[in-house]
């Protein structure tokens, strides 16, 4: 797919929700190895993403993890793939994964439902300080 760095894991987040923004952040900080890329549910890019992979919007309160050509995930397996990359002490999120994907999932529905009553929402999707601009796809 053309604009996608086939040599990087793309993270598809909603760029509105104030969770998300922090944990877009919160990945940044710890991408040491310079592996993601970041591009939200709201951008051209993201709706084209999206419809490649076969998601529709509609259906999208998660976030997306993207391997070009390999594969995607999205609710708590995105997490526990996103927590596997970073690597270190992120990589131990991984015993998550013995739980079943039905409970893993109940519970990150809950959080995504009411992600925007309990951390609020922004009027438009956040603009990269100039330092930031190359972890985001556009």
């Amino acid at each position: 797919m053309e604009g996608i760095p086939q040599n990087k894991k793309i993270i598809l987040f909603d760029g509105v929700c104030n969770l998300c923004d922090s944990t877009v952040n919160y990945i940044i900080k710890r991408d040491k190895k310079d592996i993601f890329r970041f591009v939200s549910f709201q951008s051209d890019l993201g709706q084209k993403i999206l419809k490649h992979i076969g998601i529709s919007e509609r259906n999208i309160d998660s976030v997306v993890f993207y391997e070009p050509g390999k594969a995607y995930y999205y609710k708590s397996q995105a997490a526990l793939k996103i927590a596997k990359n970073l690597g270190g002490p992120y990589a131990y999120a991984i015993i998550f994964k013995y739980i079943p994907g039905f409970i893993r999932d109940t519970l990150y529905d809950f959080i995504a439902k009411n992600r925007y009553n309990w951390f609020g929402k922004k009027e438009s999707c956040m603009i990269p300080t100039p330092e930031l601009k190359e972890k985001f796809l556009d």
